[in-house]
């Protein structure tokens, strides 16, 4: 549970793919010489031809040495794509140098590169780059070639206006960047919560096929492991008590009879006890849940509710116990002394509420709760619960159909309250076990 939890690797989880770069280098390329030739050849302004096209050919150089050199599923470390980023940069501000500068229109095309790096690049990389585009932008304010217009026209633009450019450019750096890092890094938080959920899932269904997979090795050994008892058997009466070889075939017919043992009992845990194992009465489920965490220092105390019409026994389903296991477990960290354990069902529902006595939620994430890599309850040690688990406990319960609220107790001496409830029209659904996970008795 502990390595679930972990944090994203940031070198694997910022790595940009080479041929999105590409693409996006080559749509570029197609606009740039677009405009220059609508400019020059149309509008038909003065504009170096010649020094824009090397810049526009520097690019295209560059796409087809990249394409030729890595596959095209490549994907690039972090500093390489700071650098081919980079390398955007310098290239579009060398064309808006010989443009006009910061007068020209498609200045504002300077915040791409690093909105680019936001959503795929480390935080202090996309600081760097953000950095770097502001210095070119701040000289292209002051150092540029006049902006193409008509012949023997000078355009000449105030400063003032040129200042409210360069003030509007740098703002769209600094808010399109934040917002586009913080989304990207929300969007990769989760991708990872939810494939450790699937890890967590997974494991689990694979630890409870565990009895299906005893019986069908002991059922292919058995009859191998017949010939073998009925060989020693024979031998051992055909030595009888010979000083050589009789305490051996002794052995070898004893350990046989071992191994028949403990196929019969492999055998007999699946044949005849499935049905018990796959199926599962709410307050054994209650005990399955909460006995893992009896011997913490932490009193647990059960506390029935209402318990109208029969009482519903579900399928085995490890995504819920597992789900309910981090909870209690997590009552049980932040508890003061006691848990109490509360389940009840009538005709509509079925709920299972979590209270401890510890110091609750904070409100000011209450109502976030349930999100990857939360921060800590109130008074707990930095680092501690309220994270990834709590994420996967309520993703795996949810999928059970279960509703999950998180509160705090009005009551004295009580702290957080979690509550769990199930439509009982779900659990006489019939679908296949992991989907819902209760049916009637």
């Amino acid at each position: 549970m502990n390595s679930l939890m972990r944090a994203p690797d940031l070198q694997q989880s910022h790595r940009l793919r080479l041929n999105t770069l590409i693409r996006l280098r080559w749509l570029a390329i197609v606009g740039q010489s677009f405009t220059v030739v609508v400019v020059a050849y149309w509008l038909e302004f003065p504009l170096p031809v010649s020094l824009c096209f090397a810049l526009i050919a520097s690019s295209a150089w560059l796409n087809l040495f990249l394409a030729f050199r890595y596959p095209a599923a490549h994907r690039l470390n972090p500093f390489a794509a700071f650098g081919i980023l980079t390398f955007d940069s310098l290239q579009l501000a060398g064309l808006l140098f010989m443009t006009g500068g910061l007068t020209n229109p498609f200045s504002l095309l300077m915040t791409v590169p690093v909105v680019i790096s936001a959503t795929s690049l480390p935080l202090r990389l996309t600081a760097m780059l953000a950095v770097v585009v502001i210095v070119m932008v701040s000289l292209l304010a002051f150092f540029h070639l006049p902006l193409p217009w008509y012949d023997g026209i000078v355009l000449a633009m105030p400063f003032i206006y040129t200042a409210g450019i360069w003030i509007a450019v740098v703002c769209s750096i600094a808010f399109t960047a934040m917002y586009a890092f913080r989304v990207a890094d929300e969007a990769r938080l989760l991708a990872n919560a939810l494939a450790a959920t699937e890890l967590v899932l997974q494991r689990e269904q694979h630890l409870s096929a565990l009895d299906g997979l005893a019986a069908a090795a002991a059922h292919e050994l058995g009859t191998p492991l017949a010939t073998i008892t009925l060989v020693a058997k024979e031998m051992e009466r055909a030595l009888g008590n010979d000083p050589k070889f009789g305490e051996d075939v002794t052995l070898l017919r004893s350990q046989s009879e071992r191994c028949r043992e403990i196929l019969k009992r492999l055998t007999s845990l699946s044949s005849e006890g499935e049905e018990h194992l796959a199926r599962l009465p709410l307050t054994s489920l209650v005990e399955e849940v909460i006995a893992p965490h009896r011997d913490f220092g932490i009193s647990i105390k059960l506390d029935p509710g209402d318990r109208i019409g029969p009482e519903p026994v579900g399928h085995r389903n490890p995504g819920v116990i597992y789900g309910l296991g981090n909870l209690v477990e997590n009552a049980v960290d932040f508890a003061r002394s006691r848990v109490t354990i509360r389940w009840s069902w009538d005709d509509e529902d079925v709920s299972f509420v979590i209270m401890d006595d510890g110091p609750g939620f904070p409100p000011e994430i209450i109502d976030r709760i349930g999100e990857p890599y939360m921060s800590t309850r109130q008074g707990a040690e930095p680092g501690g619960g309220l994270g990834l688990g709590l994420f996967i406990a309520k993703t795996l319960l949810e999928r059970s159909g279960a509703e999950i609220s998180f509160t705090n107790s009005s009551g004295p001496g009580e702290g957080a309250v979690v509550e769990i409830s199930w439509p009982r029209a779900a659990f006489l659904s019939r679908l296949p076990v992991g989907t819902t996970m209760f049916d009637t008795a």
